[in-house]
């Protein structure tokens, strides 16, 4: 019988607790979520500011779909770059402390794409073992020679890249995704000079979240587009809307819209999406207090979490993976969580390393005490039902 091969496969990935399910929401995205008739305290999405629905931004989405209708129409080599695109554009830039700026339509295509544009063969790319899926993708495609170092280190790097020629690209997230750690960008950006190489940061975590004024992991670390040539930033997660954006030089954003092929071969995302963006982007630089917020709001959990003895990461951001090990036994307390009306995903193989399946919870501005409160004390309860190896 045709793909019987892959009911067998599914088989497998259902008797391994690697399974993995949609949930449908019926409710605007928010820290309330309502799903198959239940409501949750939602602990596992990116809105880190809570812009995703965010009156001003909402309106502006609306506005600009009187404005401009829904659909772009093509992509933006042809008829599809509206002036809400360039001006977001030019307002990213500004925002990022560089030259030009360049709209892609997801995160995933972003990074396949300049990493393609950047090296082929005879050169090569150097990633961190822990960087995102896109990231990796990207390496692969490129036809490069691939090399991993290990995770944020550059002891392990830079011996690497003084054996390599041609083109050399040294790529990282900024903040992992999986772990919620920061990259040592410092010495990355140290490494990558000293031997000749760009350096290219995904910093899809990072930017309106982490840094005095948002500015991302950059702006924590006081770094320039000098010290990092190709800057990826995602729209989806801190400003709340959709998309991503690459910021550097003038003549890094002219070879991708010559080279890049998931740029060029694409439809632009909605004009109304870019003018949304805009209004989500003057919150991030104003309101100032959501970032001070999330820290106070990630501080409460991790001494809570501490507190009941639950194996954090060393994170210090948004991200704060409870670490679990076993596959299955972290399906049953993402489950046991959603029926305590707690939202909280069970992250597992291969999206992390056999033996490290986690609870990822997400923090957000729009989250209150008592409900960081609420969760731990659900974390604790759940322990004591399952022994104390559940967590």
């Amino acid at each position: 019988m045709p793909f019987s091969h892959l009911t067998d496969n599914l088989d497998k990935l259902a008797q391994q607790g690697l399974y993995r399910s949609r949930r449908t929401i019926t409710s605007p995205q928010g820290i309330h979520l309502q799903l198959g008739g239940k409501s949750a305290v939602n602990f596992c999405s990116n809105d880190y500011l809570g812009l995703a629905n965010h009156p001003a931004v909402a309106q502006a989405f609306k506005d600009a779909a009187d404005s401009y209708g829904v659909g772009s129409g093509s992509a933006h080599l042809i008829c599809g770059h509206s002036t809400a695109h360039h001006a977001l554009e030019d307002e990213l830039a500004a925002f990022t402390g560089r030259e030009r700026a360049l709209l892609f339509s997801t995160g995933y295509m972003a990074n396949i794409g300049v990493i393609n544009a950047l090296v082929g063969r005879g050169d090569a790319v150097f990633e961190d073992r822990l960087n995102h899926a896109s990231l990796l993708d990207g390496g692969l495609s490129s036809g490069a020679k691939f090399k991993r170092y290990a995770h944020a280190d550059t002891a392990h790097l830079e011996p690497l890249l003084a054996l390599a020629t041609g083109n050399k690209l040294v790529v990282t997230d900024g903040v992992f995704s999986m772990d919620g750690d920061f990259a040592p960008l410092p010495e990355l950006a140290a490494a990558a000079k000293n031997q000749g190489a760009w350096l290219m940061v995904d910093d899809a975590h990072g930017l309106g979240v982490i840094g005095k004024h948002g500015g991302g992991l950059l702006e924590h670390y006081g770094l320039s587009q000098e010290d990092v040539p190709v800057l990826m930033g995602t729209l989806g997660k801190g400003f709340g809307t959709f998309g991503a954006f690459v910021a550097g030089s003038e003549v890094l954003v002219e070879t991708l819209i010559q080279s890049a092929r998931t740029y060029i071969y694409t439809t632009a995302l909605p004009p109304a999406i870019a003018e949304a963006t805009r209004a989500s982007l003057q919150i991030i630089k104003t309101e100032n207090w959501r970032r001070e917020k999330l820290n106070t709001l990630v501080a409460r959990f991790r001494s809570g979490a501490e507190q009941l003895g639950l194996q954090l990461m060393p994170s210090s951001s948004p991200i704060q993976p409870i670490l679990v090990g076993d596959s299955q036994r972290t399906v049953a307390i993402s489950n046991a969580l959603l029926e305590a009306g707690f939202l909280v995903s069970a992250i597992r193989p291969p999206t992390v390393a056999q033996g490290t399946a986690r609870l990822r919870v997400t923090l957000s501005a729009s989250h209150e005490e008592a409900m960081v409160d609420g969760l731990l004390d659900a974390l604790d309860a759940i322990n004591g039902k399952l022994g104390q190896a559940a967590l």
